[in-house]
């Protein structure tokens, strides 16, 4: 039999001492550092991913660091698998490669990733250790509503895009298919679900899927395979992503930092015929410009900063103006819009520089009468509104300029 060991009392409180700090010091989860050989097996194999792209010699990646560490131990002990959600990073400065590949513009940029897929939209929000965990546990939430009697369908939000689908049963790959595509796109659209009995009166052919669009539209029917993700998703995020897009003050950054020039309609926001208007025709004209510019609708009443700044006011709504990010160019009377060209004309104008020019040095020469002479007006176009909702640098490193036009 051992003898038994007693300690002293000095070596007993820090036995004890010792214990008591080893139960209550919470884990601290180590942030994933990603590099050219580990970033796509990690990133496929993730759940949820939210990256870092830094630059140590960045202020504001410095102060973000610690913040980012925590909210990934709080959310770590909530999601404790391996790949339900993961907290990474990139060093920019040593992988510049991985930072081409997002096109990171600025220091630091979270963005997030689904199985390995990167989001549209990064994350934007206050950076503290709650919104960061608050806006993981949102995107681990389910994106879809279940609907459980099909009369629930006549209360449905018809201001917003609504994708329901109809199946037989959970359990299915035609839903997973569906599922991974409302974690993508639940920002743009609501996506509903019904299944077995309840959805029975809807599967006349098998499972389907229904677009409700806003107003009073008619529904639009999926014809293609459910279980073609790329399929799908292109289906879907066609309706769900509107050609023109109402700019706010809280998608503004967003949409300045695609890097593209605007097309904007600012109306009243009970003027619905004008923007349908100037939907139809950005979709007749301006169809093959959708990569060159980006073709948005703003209210009036919430912009009038940059309708002053071209020297309009509400009353003088709708407008349509181009905001290269240097300046602002006014289109002319709303109603020209309906003159075939007219609008891809104004366009090409910008791209081309002639907006630019014109607004320096007047009328091109082959824009004058014949025997008049041409003569240079000097002018100066309104500066850029809509530059000020652009990532700002008392937040961000920014690591370019725009070109101008």
């Amino acid at each position: 039999m051992n003898p038994a060991v007693f300690l002293s009392l000095p070596d007993l409180r820090c036995s004890l001492l010792l214990l008591v700090t080893w139960v209550f010091t919470p884990v601290t989860t180590e942030i994933t550092s990603l590099d050219t050989e580990n970033i796509d097996e990690i990133l496929n194999n993730a759940d949820v991913a939210l990256v870092n792209f830094y630059a140590d010699w960045c202020r504001f990646s410095q102060m973000l660091h610690p913040i980012f560490e925590e909210a990934s131990d709080v959310i770590k002990e909530e999601y404790p698998n391996e790949n339900q959600v993961v907290f990474a990073r990139v060093d920019c400065d040593q992988h510049s490669d991985i930072a081409q590949r997002y096109r990171i513009s600025k220091y630091p940029t979270l963005k997030l990733f689904r199985n390995g897929m990167m989001m549209k939209r990064e994350y934007r929000g206050q950076r503290s250790v709650k919104a960061l965990a608050d806006y993981i546990r949102q995107q681990k939430s389910d994106p879809i509503q279940e609907i459980r009697d099909l009369a629930e369908i006549n209360t449905l939000d018809r201001s917003k895009r609504n994708i329901i689908g109809y199946f037989e049963q959970k359990d299915s790959d035609n839903y997973r298919v569906f599922e991974r595509v409302a974690n993508i796109l639940h920002d743009d659209c609501a996506f509903l679900s019904a299944f077995g009995d309840v959805s029975k009166p809807e599967r006349y052919s098998g499972d389907n899927l229904i677009y409700k669009p806003p107003g009073s539209a008619p529904d639009m029917v999926y014809l293609g395979s459910m279980t073609n993700f790329d399929v799908t998703y292109n289906w879907i995020q066609d309706k769900c992503v509107p050609l023109v897009r109402e700019i706010t003050f809280e998608n503004g950054e967003e949409l300045t930092e695609e890097g593209l020039p605007f097309l904007i309609l600012f109306h009243m926001k009970e003027d619905t015929e004008s923007l349908e208007i100037f939907q139809n025709e950005v979709a007749r004209q301006l169809i093959s410009e959708k990569g060159t510019i980006n073709f948005l609708h703003a209210d009036c009443d919430k912009f009038r900063h940059p309708l002053l700044h071209i020297q309009k006011t509400p009353a003088d709504c709708p407008v349509i103006a181009i905001d290269s990010f240097r300046h602002m160019y006014v289109f002319g009377d709303f109603k020209a819009v309906l003159i075939p060209g007219k609008l891809k004309q104004f366009v090409f104008d910008l791209h081309s520089g002639k907006l630019h020019r014109e607004f320096h040095h007047g009328p091109d020469p082959t824009d004058t009468a014949p025997g008049e002479q041409a003569q240079d007006v000097a002018s100066s176009p309104p500066e850029s509104s809509f530059q000020k909702l652009a990532p700002s640098e008392y937040r961000y490193t920014l690591l370019r300029d725009r070109d101008e036009l």
